[in-house]
C-alpha cells in the first residue's frame, strides 16, 4: 500500500463486473447465518515495517492491522463500492472545494471524541515533510501540499484544509477531481486520536483507533502475534462476526500452509508456490481463486551503476522481453497467474491489454539480446557483475518464480543472475525505503482503492514513497497531473494510459503478471471470502 490518489479512472460498477466471483470453491454469503460469533480466529500475518500510523504505513503486514482498527469517511465493500463510514455528507459544487460532514457522537476507542478537527489534524500531519510519513503524497491534490511536503518544510498545516465546526470541514483542491471523495476509504485518511500526534512513536506501538476492531491488551507482540478484539461501539458497514482475530506472524509462507493443512491455523490469505499445483486436492472446498486488483513486478533502481541513461533504458527492455511469463505462469503457478500487459490490472476499468509498448513485456530472447548489446556499446556491463533481485523469503513464496526469472535472464542474455533473500518483508522494505538496494527488488502492488491511478502515481511519480526505482520522468508526471483533472471517468482513463505508454518503454519496473487470489481456510471456520483487492473480509469470518 502506498502514496494514492483518486483516479478518474475508477468504474466502480465495472469492477463489479469484471471476473470478481470466486472461481474456486468456498462460501461467499454474509455470515448471518449462524456460527460461533465468540470464536477468536487466528489468520496469518507479516510483521509490519513501521509503528502502525496510518499515514505511515504503506505495506501489507501493516495495512491490514490499519485498516481494521480504523473507520474513515468511507470504506469499501466487496466489490470496490464506496459507502459512507464516518460521512454523513461529502458535497461539492465544482468538483474542487469539498463540503465533509461527519456523523456526531463517534467516539475512538479510548473515548475521545471523533471531531472535524480529528481529520484535518491527521491529514495535516501526513502531509507534512517534517513528519516522514510514507504516504504523505496522498494529500498531494489538496491546496498547501506542496508547501507542508517540500523537502526541510517547517509548515505543518496545509491551507486547503478548515474547521468549520465539530463536525464540518471543507477541503479545497488545487484543480478539479470529480471523484476525489474515492480515496477517502484508503488509510492516509483516517482520523488521529490527539495522543498519536503528540507521540506518533509510542503510539504506533498500540494504536488507538475507532474501526469494527481495536488493538487487545497484550498489545502487538513483535515478530511473534497482533490480537485484535472487537470494537464494541462500532456500528458501520463492517461489525465484526466473530471474537477477535488474531494475526500470527510467519517467517515463511510453507509453515503457515502446514498449520492450515492442519487446522492450526484459520485462514491463510496467500498459498504458497510450493502448494499451489495440490492445495485444491488438500484442502478440499476450502479455497478461493479470484482474480483482485494487483500485480507483481521488479523495480530497478536507477541509483544503481548501469541503469540510467539510454543504456539503463535499453537494459530494462532486454530484462523484460528475456523473461518468458506464460511459462513461468504455467510451470510455476499453475496457470494460477496472468502475464502482464501493462502495468495495473484487468478487473479495473480503462484497462487495455494493448497498449502502445506492451510489446516490451512479450517473451523475445533475440530481441532480448540485440538490446543488450547496443546497451553494452553505450556503457559496458561488468561480466563479472551479478543482477541481483531481491525478495523476502518470509511471505509470499517468492523464492521459485525469482530464480525462474534469473534462470531465463542467464540463459537468453548470458550474464549472472541470481535471487537474493531477505528474511523478512520489513528488512526487504527498508531497504528499498532507504534507497539502499544492491539489486532489483520484487514490488508488487495490493490496490489502496479501485483506480487505473493508484497503479501508478503511488508508485512512479517523483518523490512518491513507493517509488522504489527512483523513477523521476517530468513527461509522466505532466500526464498523470493532466489525468487527474479529467472531467469524466473515461476521459481520465484514456489519460492515464497515455501515461503508461511513457512506463512502457522507461520500464522503471518490470511487470510480470496480475496476481489472482488463491487462498484456503480450516475445517473450523465458514463464510471465508476476499474482497476486490484481494484481502480476506477478516470481519466475516466466523467460526462453525
Amino acid at each position: 500500500m502506498r502514496f494514492s490518489r483518486t483516479s478518474k479512472a475508477l468504474g466502480l460498477a465495472a469492477i463489479a463486473a469484471l471476473a470478481l466471483t470466486a472461481c474456486g470453491g468456498g462460501s461467499t454469503n454474509s455470515g448471518s447465518g449462524g456460527g460461533n460469533a465468540s470464536a477468536v480466529i487466528t489468520v496469518d500475518g507479516s510483521e509490519p515495517q513501521n509503528p502502525l500510523m496510518p499515514a505511515g504505513t504503506n505495506e501489507v503486514g501493516g495495512g491490514k492491522i490499519i485498516d481494521l482498527i480504523f473507520a474513515g469517511l468511507v470504506s469499501y465493500d466487496s466489490s470496490g463500492k464506496k459507502v459512507n463510514e464516518l460521512a454523513d455528507s461529502i458535497t461539492t459544487t465544482d468538483a474542487q472545494n469539498y463540503t465533509i460532514k461527519i456523523k456526531s457522537g463517534k467516539k475512538f476507542t479510548n473515548g475521545e471524541a471523533i471531531t472535524a478537527k480529528s481529520f484535518v489534524d491527521a491529514w495535516n500531519f501526513g502531509a507534512a515533510a517534517k513528519n516522514a510519513q510514507l504516504s504523505s503524497i496522498f494529500f498531494e491534490g489538496i491546496q498547501g501540499f506542496d508547501e507542508a511536503n517540500k523537502e526541510g518544510s517547517t509548515v505543518d498545516t496545509m491551507s486547503g484544509l478548515k474547521v468549520v465546526d465539530e463536525t464540518t470541514f471543507t477541503v479545497a483542491l488545487t484543480q478539479k477531481e470529480s471523484d476525489w471523495p474515492l480515496r477517502l476509504g484508503y488509510s492516509a485518511f483516517m482520523p488521529l486520536p490527539s495522543g498519536a500526534i503528540k507521540d506518533p512513536k509510542t503510539y504506533g506501538e498500540k494504536p488507538v483507533g475507532d474501526g469494527p476492531y481495536k488493538m487487545d491488551d497484550s498489545g502487538w507482540q513483535h515478530n511473534v502475534q497482533i490480537k485484535l478484539i472487537p470494537n464494541p461501539d462500532y456500528d458501520g458497514p463492517r461489525k465484526a462476526k466473530n471474537g477477535g482475530l488474531v494475526f500470527k506472524i510467519y517467517q515463511n509462507d510453507d509453515a503457515a500452509y502446514q498449520d492450515l493443512v492442519s487446522d492450526n491455523l484459520d485462514v491463510l490469505q496467500t498459498i504458497p508456490t510450493s502448494a499451489i499445483a495440490n492445495f485444491k486436492k488438500d484442502l478440499g472446498d476450502r479455497t478461493i481463486e479470484k482474480p483482485y486488483a494487483g500485480n507483481q513486478t521488479i523495480a530497478i533502481p536507477y541509483y544503481l551503476p548501469g541503469w540510467s541513461g539510454e543504456a539503463g533504458k535499453l537494459r530494462r527492455q532486454a530484462i523484460s522481453m528475456a523473461i518468458d511469463r506464460p511459462e513461468i505462469t504455467k510451470v510455476i503457478f499453475s496457470n494460477g497467474r496472468q502475464p502482464a500487459t501493462d502495468f495495473t490490472a484487468p478487473v479495473l476499468s480503462g484497462y487495455d491489454a494493448n497498449l502502445p509498448g506492451s510489446e516490451n513485456l512479450k517473451f523475445d530472447a533475440a530481441k532480448a539480446k540485440q538490446l543488450w548489446a547496443q546497451a553494452d556499446a553505450i556503457q559496458k556491463w561488468d561480466p563479472n557483475q551479478t543482477f541481483t533481485i531481491a525478495y523476502n523469503a518470509d511471505k509470499g513464496g517468492h523464492k521459485a518464480w525469482v530464480e525462474a526469472v534469473t534462470n531465463q535472464l542467464k540463459n537468453n542474455l548470458g550474464i549472472k543472475a541470481e535471487g537474493k533473500p531477505y528474511a523478512t518483508f520489513k528488512e526487504a522494505r527498508n531497504d528499498a525505503t532507504k534507497g539502499t538496494l544492491t539489486g532489483a527488488i520484487r514490488a508488487g502492488w495490493q490496490a489502496d482503492y479501485p483506480s487505473l491511478y493508484n497503479f501508478l502515481g503511488p508508485i512512479y511519480a517523483k518523490g512518491a514513497g513507493s517509488n522504489d526505482a527512483r523513477y523521476d520522468n517530468p513527461a509522466f508526471d505532466a500526464m498523470l497531473n493532466k489525468g487527474l483533472g479529467a472531467t469524466s471517468v473515461d476521459e481520465g482513463n484514456k489519460i492515464f494510459n497515455q501515461a503508461q505508454q511513457i512506463l512502457l518503454q522507461d520500464l522503471p519496473a518490470i511487470p510480470l503478471w496480475y496476481q489472482v487470489a488463491q487462498g484456503g481456510w480450516s475445517t473450523k471456520v465458514t463464510n471465508v471470502d476476499y474482497g476486490w483487492d484481494g484481502v480476506p473480509l477478516y470481519y466475516n469470518i466466523t467460526a462453525k
